[in-house]
């Protein structure tokens, strides 16, 4: 399995610095975000807004989830994230719970909602400190679920919530009740 993996490490590493200089999307993918505003996503008040090239959560109360308006079935996803000291969220995959997002020892990319040993918690920890930018590479066939954290596999090919999901749904940014930040956000639909 590593050794199909070693292209999509490659690729992470690759876009890790490109998104330094803000390149726009990688061959193949589409921008799910266009920098200005909140065009293509739903449910952005209260709390969601696009600020100088970055969609930002200011951790408003009754907040939900910023969604896609397209639903997808297959795919890959990137995004940049960061979050602040102690900071929570995740990514919806199919509009389902999720690929985690937080400041916590275990680490982010886990599978949260997944049971034990089924990609529940990630293979290690990879990432950067609360308040840095991390890239967040996703890729979801069917069931089966890999996430890439900074050029590093943190699940590898897991069975999303034991199959039990929908063919096709929106990608959602979760919300917490704290600030969040994503910025860079890639799709590339897969047959």
């Amino acid at each position: 399995m590593k050794r199909i993996l070693l292209p999509v490490v490659f690729a992470c590493c690759c876009l890790l610095s490109a998104t330094a200089g803000e390149k726009g999307p990688p061959p193949g993918f589409t921008a799910l975000f266009n920098g200005k505003d909140l065009t293509g996503w739903k449910n952005a008040e209260p709390g969601w807004k696009a600020v100088d090239g970055v969609i930002h959560f200011d951790g408003a109360k009754d907040a939900k989830n910023l969604a896609t308006a397209k639903s997808y079935k297959n795919f890959e996803l990137y995004a940049d994230w960061k979050i602040d000291k102690g900071g929570d969220s995740g990514i919806y995959l199919r509009g389902k719970p999720q690929v985690q997002i937080w400041d916590n020892k275990e680490g982010s990319g886990g599978l949260y909602n997944n049971p034990p040993k089924s990609g529940q918690k990630p293979l290690l920890v990879a990432d950067k400190k609360p308040g840095e930018w991390n890239t967040m590479y996703v890729k979801m066939v069917g069931a089966k679920v890999t996430v890439v954290l900074n050029g590093k596999i943190v699940v590898d090919n897991a069975i999303f919530l034991e199959g039990k999901i929908p063919e096709e749904g929106p990608i959602e940014l979760q919300v917490h009740g704290n600030p969040l930040w994503f910025k860079n956000v890639y799709i590339h639909e897969l047959k």
